[in-house]
């Protein structure tokens, strides 16, 4: 059976219809905390929560505490909820996955049983199959926009629109950092609209001067601009040498997608389309609009070479395994010896 949709189950939710259990899977853990919380705000009433409502990590049960915290009564009302987080701390085949098993065959009618994995884990077959499994992926840009957009509205928080677009270039479109940045703007502004200057003041992050931009700058050839960014980047909030190289590898692959293409002689409405559903498969982290993501690798295939791609790609994997195999890397230094290799290959071409 195919996983739900959190769009689904909130609507489930909306109309008052709950299941006994809830299997949260995926890379999205904000998104996946917000879900818990509507099962939970749904399934039990705020006046009771302390009696009847239990979050406790996996790595705290054995299968005799799961048993007792679930098949725990209700205390003055009609159910009660327990959610269970990081089930990736159970070891496979354990006991306590047994006993979860079993109970999720034939689980109480009273208890709403919410189970999360965390991001990066194969969801458990035996769970996908016997509770509703809800898979919360990384979100493409148009949701994240649509989430900065709901969460300033709760905040009171007037953004314009260009604005929420430089947010999320600012925070690679990282829905914890967007959060946090949300408050401070929301505390700081007010009443008062929040534009582009505002962005740049307050979270300290100039518009062209986003990991989007140096990605941009690479993916255009212009190395003498990707290495003025190196210094304006790197110190930015949730930016580090490997979260750069995995951005930059992302834009080659997708270029050298649409090289292949190019190179086949595919019709340009066909290399689009290939490329727009290899997004919608993938949903790489970090992405813009897909039609601009699109766009942008096409128009990098035309400054690259294939051979040209899969060189880049090569010295971008070789740059990010030298900053993962030691703890004494200057990942400024590493960048600007990829930047400058990368400059010599298309001199030597």
């Amino acid at each position: 059976m195919p996983a739900a949709s959190s769009a689904s189950v909130r609507s489930s939710l909306e109309r008052g219809k709950l299941v006994p259990v809830y299997y949260l899977t995926g890379d999205e853990e904000v998104l996946k905390d917000e879900l818990v919380d509507a099962i939970v705000d749904s399934a039990v009433d705020p006046s009771n929560r302390d009696f009847n409502l239990d979050v406790r990590s996996a790595a705290d049960l054995d299968g005799e505490s799961f048993h007792a915290l679930v098949e725990t009564p209700p205390l003055l009302a009609e159910r009660r909820a327990a959610v269970v987080r990081n089930l990736e701390q159970w070891r496979k085949n354990s006991k306590v996955w047994h006993v979860v098993e079993s109970y999720v065959s034939q689980p109480s009618p009273t208890t709403i049983l919410v189970l999360v994995h965390g991001a990066g884990q194969t969801p458990d077959k035996t769970l996908t199959g016997k509770a509703l499994h809800i898979a919360v992926p990384v979100p493409d840009h148009d949701v994240v926009r649509e989430w900065v957009l709901g969460r300033g509205k709760q905040l009171q928080l007037v953004i314009e629109p260009d604005a929420v677009d430089h947010l999320i270039k600012a925070t690679c479109a990282n829905l914890s950092e967007l959060a946090m940045e949300l408050e401070k703007l929301a505390a700081a502004a007010g009443s008062q609209p929040v534009g582009v200057k505002e962005i740049e003041n307050f979270v300290g992050v100039r518009h062209g001067e986003t990991l989007p931009d140096w990605v941009d700058a690479v993916l255009a050839r212009d190395i003498p601009q990707a290495i003025s960014l190196l210094d304006v980047v790197i110190p930015q909030p949730g930016v580090n040498g490997v979260r750069m190289l995995m951005a930059l590898g992302t834009a080659l692959a997708g270029s050298r997608l649409a090289r292949a293409s190019v190179d086949r002689g595919s019709p340009p409405r066909r290399i689009q389309q290939h490329l727009s559903d290899y997004l919608k498969r993938t949903r790489p982290a970090g992405m813009g609009s897909y039609p601009s993501e699109v766009g942008r690798w096409i128009g990098a295939s035309r400054e690259w070479s294939g051979a040209e791609l899969d060189t880049a790609l090569r010295l971008v994997y070789e740059a990010d395994q030298q900053l993962k195999s030691t703890t004494i890397s200057d990942e400024r230094s590493t960048l600007y010896t990829l930047l400058l290799r990368l400059s010599a290959r298309r001199e030597t071409a």
